[in-house]
Order: structure tokens, then C-alpha cells, then sequence
């Protein structure tokens, strides 16, 4: 874990995204809901916002799949991560820690490929309008999960 990187916040929190990066939610509502087993964020609270963690769902043992908001493990291992390359020097956690520094009012010569990233999960928005009942919950939980971890809001689905 890299504890000395030091970054620039060059935007007001939560403002002034990118036009074609339009995320549903907030890493406050994310962490709220269950994301990654609870267990992506409990060594760098400091670096964020106290509220953010107010209701968040952590563990710092393990990462727990039941905390999530869909109740399953929608994550791969981080030696997954660093095989296929997703993973920078400044932000080794991956795409929610750009997220959270991007939220926070960073910006960083990563941000192309991340948001190009994070356009590319709309195609599991296709699969759940094209296979699941509006309002099915329980249907393809782990894409809906996945998406949850992009700040995607697969709910309103």
C-alpha cells in the first residue's frame, strides 16, 4: 500500500465531472449500500470524508460477500487486478480508489482510461433490461453487484 502518495485536489468535491462521466452514485452511498466484501477501504479511511463511513459496510478482518448490497461476491483477487493491468502506481486499489480521489476533486492523467472503463460495464445495463424483470432484485445478482462496485445504480433496472 502506498502511504506517501501525494495528490492535488484541483475541483470542488463532487463537481465539475468530466461530461461523459455521469456516475449514479457517490462513494458515500456505495460504501453505504455494500461494496467489495467490505473490505476495500478500511486501511485509508483518513485519507476520505469521516461521513463517508458513517454507515458504510466494512469488515476489516475479511472481505465478506454478505455485506454486500447483493449479498454476493462480484470481485476478483487483486493478483487478478495487477494481471490484467488494471491497476496504477498512484491508485493500487483500482478503479474505486481513482473514483474516490476523482470524487474527491483529483485529476490525473488516468482519468481517460478509467472513465473509458467505466463506460464499457453499460453492457451489463443491456443484459439486465434485455433478461430481468424491471424491479427484480434477485435476477443476475452479480452483474448487478458488479455494477454497483462502478457506481452504477442497477435498482432503478
Amino acid at each position: 500500500m502506498q502511504r506517501n502518495y501525494v495528490y492535488f485536489l484541483t475541483e470542488p468535491m463532487g463537481r465539475n465531472f468530466r461530461a461523459d462521466f455521469r456516475p449514479e452514485m457517490t462513494p458515500k452511498q456505495m460504501l453505504a449500500l455494500g461494496v467489495f466484501g467490505g473490505k476495500y477501504m478500511t486501511d485509508c479511511t483518513d485519507e476520505f470524508p469521516e461521513d463517508w463511513f458513517v454507515r458504510a459496510k466494512l469488515n476489516h478482518e475479511r472481505h465478506a460477500p454478505e455485506l454486500n448490497f447483493f449479498g454476493v461476491n462480484a470481485s476478483q483477487p487483486l493478483s487478478e487486478w495487477r494481471r490484467k493491468g488494471w491497476l496504477s502506481r498512484q491508485d493500487p486499489r483500482g478503479w474505486f480508489q481513482w473514483y474516490c480521489r476523482y470524487y474527491m476533486g483529483r485529476r490525473c492523467p488516468d482519468d481517460d482510461r478509467q472513465i473509458k472503463r467505466w463506460k464499457g460495464m453499460t453492457r451489463h445495463i443491456a443484459q439486465l433490461k434485455a433478461n430481468c424483470a424491471k424491479g427484480n432484485l434477485d435476477c443476475r445478482r452479480k452483474q448487478r453487484q458488479s455494477l454497483l462496485h462502478w457506481a452504477y445504480d442497477s435498482r432503478k433496472i
